[in-house]
């Protein structure tokens, strides 16, 4: 197979994922930070919602999405070396949360640099149009049905 026709298929194959891609990233990130979930004074929007039900569930639709339960205020509290333990794992796990949110960021800037190309780069644009389209009305189309 040429390398020309390899580039044409890759084309075509991320102009059809694309959007999948761009849904996943962002939504994702959104759920790094629990923003799809009810906690304190919190409300997440009715559409962030039920993105993150497609996302995790496949369905659009609220679900009821709960942070994890805090500990039971009759349990015995952790010991000085515990809780230090605890600080690291929690300063870890925020490092963490926000380098899986650049990474999503980065995906995004990265996806949409590439339809751009797709769609200036292949000569025929109406298949790339249309498989644009495709991608993003395939899976809204499954969810209503």
């Amino acid at each position: 197979m040429k390398m020309t026709t390899i580039r044409l298929w890759h084309s075509y194959l991320g102009l059809f994922i694309a959007p999948s891609v761009l849904f996943f990233a962002l939504t994702g990130a959104t759920q790094l930070f629990g923003l799809h979930e009810s906690h304190g004074d919190y409300q997440p929007p009715v559409l962030v919602e039920k993105l993150s039900s497609v996302h995790k569930d496949q369905v659009f639709e609220l679900g009821h999405h709960e942070p994890p339960a805090a500990a039971e205020p009759g349990s015995p509290r952790p010991a000085a070396a515990d809780k230090e333990d605890d600080d690291k794992a929690e300063l870890s796990t925020q490092m963490l949360k926000w380098f899986f949110f650049l990474v999503a960021l980065g995906l995004t800037l990265s996806t949409s640099f590439g339809i751009w190309m797709g769609l200036t780069q292949i000569r025929r644009k109406r298949v790339a149009w249309l498989l644009l389209a495709a991608g993003a009305l395939i899976p809204a189309a499954l969810l209503v049905v």
